[in-house]
């Protein structure tokens, strides 16, 4: 998809820095990787302590 984008260029050429990108398109698209990644995060620290897994943990440690 083409798309434009009118970025201030200070702030493209520290993301190029900081994620040691050569081209815009590798910092846009680490950027929006990330972004989605920390929103699955979030999403899944909702379900902490309410989901029961049943496991037991000693059983499904030992390895014959």
């Amino acid at each position: 998809m083409r798309t434009t984008l009118d970025i201030p260029d200070d702030l493209f050429k520290e993301a190029m820095k900081i994620t040691r990108c050569r081209t815009k398109i590798e910092v846009i698209k680490i950027v929006l990787e990330n972004i989605v990644k920390k929103n699955n995060i979030q999403m899944l620290k909702q379900f902490r302590g309410k989901i029961d897994l049943d496991i037991n943990l000693s059983a499904s440690r030992k390895r014959d």
